[in-house]
């Protein structure tokens, strides 16, 4: 009778055991800071939504899991010209969204005129001036969509062609921007709720408000065999004690932001790796006096280097734009302060000894190393120059639009995690006709040089390209600060299919949950 009891006790524990949501194979929970999720990729921006919209859409092309290069999605195979400069996507016939609708080639081609319409809000159409008459269509000189070289063959058969060849052309459709949206999502626009949204991707939503977002498997998905988890569980929190908490407590499997690492009871669920990310300050170089070359490299040349890229506070302080990439040349901007050569460009410009330059706006998104920065930087333009600073801050996430709505300020903060993992990812931004050039920096030269370059491969390519990076360093137009590390809590011992990698892009298709975990609290029986 004993040896009954306990077995029905060993078999009641493990029940309890499996009915927690993350025992290995009904539910993966993924907390991430609080962030606004438009649903919209033609209007996506964040890294968060980025992520996210890894389960819920597919476009021709996604990411590998391990070297984020582009594999096959919705276009199971394409076909390029030798010329490289058409492309031909062969789309799978049984790609469909949730609703069972055919992804068609149509719908790339609408979602991708509607991106580059001149009226759309969507921050990377600058992204695809590479296709032929693109450019011309989103800035309004060619009002003809017909000009623009992407077209709908059949439903099975979507054609690109481009303005020139270029070897990022496949890595950039990867990107969440360039999904297809149904039809009738398009059609109605603002669906920000997410009320009504369908998506092709190898999840659907089910659920959502601020605080969480509920998703299940996409059962008309074209891989759904491959999909592992059944369903997923996105939460919301600033709580980074809670947060941290719930991961040793295996509520959570992945914590993507906002944890207190000093808390992690596992110290080898903390993958700290390199990403393909800089932060940065960049001067608006389009009001004077800013706009002049030699004032923004004087003030810069007045500030303590040292101090600002403190190497105890720093993963990987430097003085470049573009993360390392093996065969990329060397290229320095401002590491040191050099008050002598800041004090003659000022009287080259006018301003000897900086008077009459105008009080400085410095526009931070608040936190501690912000601050910091900005109260250096404030600090050595009052005592050099006697500029009396004005330090701005706005939180997130409306830091992000006030960039772009607000822009009466001299020096912002950003830190850019790249699209690709290419040099031009950090250096087209920066072009008078991207939308993501806050700067308002417009340079001729700069845009033929980042034009050509990116018509390049190999050595030719990157030494064409840091010509274009170099520009931006030397006149200051960028103050790199540090390469970003990507920081997450995960046990890969119980995770397959999540790889640390540059982007810091984990698509949701690839991941699996492996064993059987206990529910907090919950000690298996042994005898």
């Amino acid at each position: 009778m004993q040896r009954i009891k306990k077995s029905v006790l060993a078999v009641v524990v493990l029940v309890c055991s499996l009915t927690w949501a993350g025992a290995g194979e009904t539910e993966f929970v993924v907390s991430f800071l609080p962030s606004r999720i438009r649903f919209n990729p033609i209007e996506t921006f964040t890294s968060t939504e980025a992520q996210i919209y890894t389960a819920v859409y597919e476009g021709l092309v996604g990411y590998h899991p391990l070297t984020v290069r582009a594999v096959p999605g919705v276009a199971r195979s394409w076909d390029i010209n030798p010329q490289g400069t058409v492309y031909r996507f062969h789309l799978r016939e049984n790609a469909r969204y949730w609703n069972g609708d055919r992804v068609k080639a149509a719908h790339f081609r609408d979602t991708w005129l509607a991106l580059l319409d001149p009226q759309s809000e969507s921050a990377y159409s600058f992204m695809f001036d590479v296709i032929l008459g693109a450019e011309q269509y989103r800035s309004g000189e060619n009002p003809d969509p017909r000009s623009v070289g992407v077209r709908a063959v059949d439903d099975s058969l979507l054609e690109v062609e481009l303005e020139r060849p270029a070897p990022h052309f496949l890595d950039i459709l990867a990107h969440h921007s360039f999904v297809p949206v149904h039809p009738r999502m398009l059609a109605e626009g603002n669906w920000e709720q997410g009320d009504e949204i369908i998506g092709n991707g190898p999840f659907r939503i089910i659920d959502h408000n601020a605080h969480e977002m509920v998703l299940t498997r996409n059962e008309r998905y074209w891989d759904r065999r491959n999909v592992r988890v059944p369903r997923l569980r996105f939460v919301f929190s600033d709580d980074y004690e809670q947060t941290t908490r719930a991961f040793n407590d295996g509520a959570v499997h992945w914590v993507a932001g906002g944890m207190s690492l000093d808390q992690v009871a596992q110290p080898r669920s903390i993958v700290v790796n390199p990403m393909f990310a800089t932060s940065y300050y960049f001067f608006v170089a389009d009001r004077e006096p800013w706009d002049d070359p030699r004032i923004r490299r004087s003030l810069a040349l007045l500030l303590p280097w040292d101090q600002i890229r403190d190497p105890e506070l720093h993963f990987a302080p430097t003085a470049t734009l573009v993360p390392l990439i093996p065969g990329y040349p060397e290229v320095t901007g401002i590491a040191e302060q050099d008050l002598d050569e800041a004090f003659e460009l000022l009287d080259q410009a006018g301003y000897p000894e900086g008077r009459g330059l105008p009080q400085p706006v410095l526009r931070i998104p608040g936190g501690i190393e912000s601050h910091r920065v900005a109260n250096l930087m404030r600090e050595s333009w009052q005592e050099y120059l006697g500029l009396v600073s004005r330090v701005e801050e706005i939180e997130y996430p409306d830091y992000f639009d006030s960039l772009s709505q607000d822009r009466h300020y001299t020096v912002a903060t950003v830190s850019w995690i790249g699209d690709f993992a290419d040099p031009l990812t950090f250096l087209q931004m920066w072009t008078s006709r991207s939308n993501l050039n806050e700067s308002g920096f417009a340079n001729a030269d700069y845009d033929r040089i980042v034009r050509n370059g990116a018509a390049l491969r190999g050595s030719e390519r990157f030494e064409k390209l840091s010509r274009a990076e170099r520009m931006l360093l030397e006149t200051a137009v960028v103050l790199p600060i540090s390469h970003s590390p990507a920081v997450n809590l995960i046990d890969l011992s119980i995770v397959d299919g999540w790889f640390p990698n540059p982007l810091d892009i984990h698509p949701f298709k690839h991941l699996r949950l492996l064993g059987i975990t206990p529910a907090p609290g919950v000690v298996r029986y042994r005898r």
